[in-house]
């Protein structure tokens, strides 16, 4: 079975989490969200789906997470350029930490490339609508 682990913070998680979580479906038996923050809201976006897991995710490694779950990748999400930096240095610390773990990165639909968990988060504490960017239950 391939696994994946797709970790982060995911507060809150948006529409840009959601798809590439889907799309890292077509190419790993299970993924298995690691969630920082508001597992509740993940798990009920992922409930009808079998490939999908959600797991909390707090103080340890991601290539310890990942050992622990089997997972052979770790999926990383990249919107613009800006992302690239941070995320190379991540995956080579992770490879010189687990050779035998792969980092994949994807990128978001280019309709919700621009769309980030914080930019999310600010509209929303401002009062603005957030129902384009994030599920129901998280707009809530």
């Amino acid at each position: 079975m391939k696994i994946a682990i797709y970790p982060g913070s995911f507060d809150p998680i948006t529409f840009g989490h959601i798809d590439i979580t889907e799309r890292a479906c077509a190419l790993f038996d299970k993924v298995i969200v690691s969630v920082a923050e508001r597992i509740d809201l993940a798990q009920e976006i992922f409930k009808d789906n079998p490939k999908i897991e959600v797991i909390g995710y707090a103080s340890k490694l991601t290539v310890d997470l990942a050992r622990e779950n089997n997972a052979i990748a770790i999926i990383r999400g990249l919107r613009a350029v800006a992302d690239f930096e941070y995320e190379f240095q991540l995956a080579t610390m992770n490879r010189s930490l687990a050779p035998d773990i792969e980092s994949i990165f994807f990128t978001p639909k280019d309709t919700l490339i621009y769309v980030s968990s914080s930019l999310v988060k600010e509209i929303a504490k401002l009062g603005g609508d957030v129902s384009r960017f994030v599920s129901p239950n998280v707009k809530d």
